[in-house]
């Protein structure tokens, strides 16, 4: 009988336990425990979104055109005014660039970040002005045979593009070659207000939209004619749609269902829709650009205008996963952790008393060691591995007490500023920033450095708050969420000052955080309720990834010295005292035990 090295080329490797090397796809021997296992990724199948930048002019019923990375957002409403502005997105952020000639509402736009097109709309009255962008400025061409607003338009560059019906429920269809329009073959359902994607004009699909009343209605377009294909699962118009794309790739995301905006976002693959994840706030009158695994959406009413921006990342994306790992010896909550998922402590915290239990994990289990010198609880920690660390105020009552760990024992050391709880705090037990928490009596908004002797004031945050998680180093920090609020709030510290910055997607406090500033990992809190959420944080933005296995808050947390691909959260209320302790893995490998 031929072995597994005579048909693949190759021995099973064997190893004792895990093989923590093997990469996506390989299967390897575990002689420990007798097992095969196959090593593969763990991607959500259903896409996930992330906060983007927010638009520097609020405002609804606004065109895109471009790439998820590379988009403009071109002209809208504020019921009243009418905006001739237009944003340029790069990634993280909006700038804002040459205005259009004629500023409209109701309006389609097609193309890249650098050739775009912006063709009918509401002025009013409703327009047949057709501009096109070169990059640097827009210039009025030819306009549009038929009057229109609410049309859907696409087309990959402003050479080439197609307008779909429009107001009152039309069915008329042109194209744009780069010089002129050409009336082509209508739409079997006229109608307004709907969405579609074509990367050119002889490949598109649209959606949804209003014929009096709102449809799931989907039609293919094959440069010659169009077929009505399989309908949206949930009728509505008004929302973002992207730009690229084909009569088999598309996104439907946001809108208006008739009875209310929805958060609703499906995916089309030439035969059927899909829902995949939502957008993390109902909107309607959104724009939208990109691709259908690519996608971005901006702007529009959530039921008040907005400036939001989301970013759509399709099937198949990295989304981690927590794993059970053994518990705590001492159940707890409202403690402090620090180190490694290899290497970290928890100390502190409340059971039906204040508590100074210290505990180490390896990786695998937990150890009591010495105990703090004074109890406490909402106490901040860091700390780069089990051998080192730093626990800093806390209650009851408040303290401005402070106390380094050595590997064996805890010694105090030089008292804060300002005595406090529930602070935010990150770095090291040498440098380290602690942020924010309250005085007993009020919300602070003071931040405090430490240089291994003593304590210096610096930039405070843009407002008191406390119950936020905090990130980084000591000169390149993150404040995340926390109260007043709940809040979704981030914001990015530069080593003297705070700056506002991408907001989480769900507003919380009580929360936990590891990582640094240019890729963090926030986890569970109270929103209220106790949440599992865990969100990724790339620099720029945040995306929501796989959830905790048990809701929580005021648990301790520790993590990778350098990026939020190893966590671990331990303790906390969920509710009641917790002894849980859950593990965290960003590569997207898990291991699967092959059995028969």
């Amino acid at each position: 009988m031929a072995d597994y090295k005579d048909i693949v080329g190759t021995a099973v490797r064997n190893n004792a336990g895990a093989l923590t090397s093997a990469k996506t796809g390989e299967l390897f021997y575990d002689s420990t425990n007798l097992d095969f296992i196959y090593r593969n990724p763990n991607v959500t199948t259903a896409g996930a979104w992330r906060t983007g930048g927010t638009m520097n002019t609020v405002r609804r019923r606004v065109a895109g055109a471009g790439s998820q990375t590379a988009a403009l957002a071109i002209s809208g409403t504020a019921d009243p005014p009418l905006y001739a502005q237009v944003e340029s997105y790069n990634g993280a952020s909006w700038t804002e660039i040459a205005d259009v000639n004629t500023a409209r509402e109701e309006h389609s736009a097609a193309g890249t970040q650098t050739a775009a097109l912006v063709f009918g709309g509401n002025t009013p009255p409703r327009t047949v002005n057709t501009e096109t962008w070169n990059g640097t400025a827009w210039t009025e061409v030819n306009n549009l045979n038929s009057a229109r607003g609410e049309a859907t338009g696409d087309g990959a560059t402003n050479t080439a593009a197609i307008a779909v019906g429009g107001v009152p429920a039309i069915a008329i269809v042109e194209t744009w070659n780069g010089t002129s329009w050409t009336e082509i073959a209508n739409i079997n359902s006229g109608r307004n207000g709907f969405r579609g994607a074509g990367g050119t004009t002889t490949s598109a699909v649209v959606f949804g939209g209003n014929t009096g009343s709102y449809v799931a209605i989907n039609e293919s377009w094959n440069g010659t004619s169009w077929s009505e294909v399989a309908d949206l699962n949930t009728g509505g118009g008004y929302g973002a749609q992207t730009i690229g794309g084909s009569n088999t790739s598309a996104l439907a995301c946001g809108g208006y269902t008739g009875t209310a905006d929805t958060v609703n976002t499906e995916t089309w693959n030439g035969t059927a829709w899909a829902e995949v994840a939502n957008i993390p706030t109902a909107t309607a009158n959104n724009g939208g650009a990109g691709t259908q695994s690519l996608g971005l959406a901006f702007a529009g009413r959530t039921p008040g205008l907005t400036g939001a921006t989301y970013e759509f990342t399709g099937a198949g994306a990295d989304i981690g996963a927590w794993a059970t790992g053994t518990n705590l010896n001492t159940a707890r909550e409202s403690l402090a952790g620090s180190g490694t998922s290899t290497s970290g402590l928890a100390y502190g915290g409340n059971t039906t008393e204040v508590v100074a239990v210290t505990e180490l994990y390896n990786g695998s289990t937990w150890t009591e060691l010495n105990d703090l010198n004074t109890a406490r609880k909402l106490l901040g920690g860091v700390g780069a591995d089990g051998t080192s660390a730093l626990a800093m105020a806390g209650s009851s009552p408040i303290r401005a007490l402070n106390e380094s760990w050595n590997g064996t024992s805890w010694t105090e050391v030089g008292d804060m500023n300002t005595g406090r709880d529930a602070l935010g705090s990150a770095g090291t037990a040498t440098a380290a920033i602690v942020f924010g928490g309250s005085d007993g009596s009020s919300n602070l908004a003071i931040a405090e450095l430490w240089n291994g002797t003593a304590w210096t004031e610096t930039g405070d945050l843009s407002g008191g708050k406390r119950f936020m998680a905090g990130a980084g180093t000591s000169t390149a920090a993150l404040s995340i969420g926390g109260n007043p609020g709940p809040t979704a709030n981030t914001e990015l510290f530069t080593g003297s000052s705070w700056a506002e910055v991408n907001n989480l997607n769900t507003a919380r406090n009580q929360l936990m955080a590891d990582g640094l500033q240019s890729g963090a990992l926030a986890f569970g809190g109270e929103s209220p309720p106790n949440v599992a959420i865990t969100e990724d944080w790339n620099g720029n933005n945040w995306t929501e990834v796989a959830d905790l296995n048990v809701a929580r808050r005021f648990s301790g947390a520790s993590g990778s010295a350098n990026s939020p691909t190893s966590a671990l959260c331990f303790g906390g209320d969920s509710p009641g005292d917790d002894n849980k302790t859950e593990e965290w893995s960003g590569s997207s490998i898990l291991n699967n035990v092959l059995t028969d």
